[in-house]
């Protein structure tokens, strides 16, 4: 497998009154296209703040991150959001859609950010809607969607742009058993993507190849038995 994104000697440090939190500590990561990736640990051991690093949304204290051995944090802070926007896709545990817009308005606007045409955008958005068996939600607005199916227009939007790595930050966690399920289900049969899952569930866990549990600022490969 080719290497796709390198994460080397990461650390991460905060500022509280005149301490310093370390919340990462030389943390070294290879992903290679097509893993699939799990990270646990238990809450508040800096698992979303080592996902946000990875993704380009924070930068760390120390350390690089590379993406096909070009820095992703190199430039202007504009040139590292048209990259993510290109090479990356997000899912959070909130949703994070748009209110005041359709499923199919709030998947298609990572394509309307890359210039890309709106009725081609409306097509590509119908197709992975439909792909996800969403094709009777195209015109429902976010509060007309079950907790399940709004989750479900958020990989979508992730998805869109064809991203390179797909970055989930407990896309579960705020979902009940069903469309816990349901999501995951979703993710699993997802072909051909490499994703990093950030999760407090070590069922959800799973479904990853390569697992890591988080836990003290170190990160440590582990088996599931």
């Amino acid at each position: 497998m080719n290497e796709l994104l390198l994460c080397k000697d990461i650390k991460k440090t905060y500022k509280s009154g005149e301490d310093n939190i370390e919340v990462l500590k030389n943390i070294n990561l290879v992903v290679y296209n097509g893993d699939t990736i799990s990270i646990t640990g238990p809450s508040g051991a800096g698992k979303s703040t080592l996902l946000h690093i990875l993704g380009g949304l924070e930068k760390p204290s120390e350390g690089s991150v590379y993406f096909n051995n070009q820095s992703i944090y190199k430039g202007s802070d504009e040139r590292i959001a048209e990259f993510r926007n290109k090479h990356f896709g997000f899912v959070f545990q909130f949703h994070h859609l748009l209110s005041d817009f359709t499923a199919l308005e709030n998947v298609i606007i990572p394509l309307l950010i890359s210039g890309i045409e709106y009725s081609k955008a409306l097509s590509r958005g119908e197709k992975i809607l439909k792909d996800l068996e969403l094709s009777h939600r195209l015109n429902h607005k976010p509060n007309k969607l079950s907790g399940g199916e709004r989750q479900r227009v958020a990989v979508a939007r992730a998805l869109i742009n064809n991203p390179d790595i797909l970055f989930l930050d407990e896309p579960t966690g705020n979902l009940d058993p069903d469309h816990s399920d349901e999501v995951i289900e979703l993710i699993e049969s997802l072909e051909n993507i490499t994703f990093i899952l950030v999760t407090h569930n070590y069922e959800v866990a799973k479904i990853a190849k390569r697992k890591y549990n988080l836990e003290q600022g170190e990160l440590k490969e582990y088996e599931m038995r």
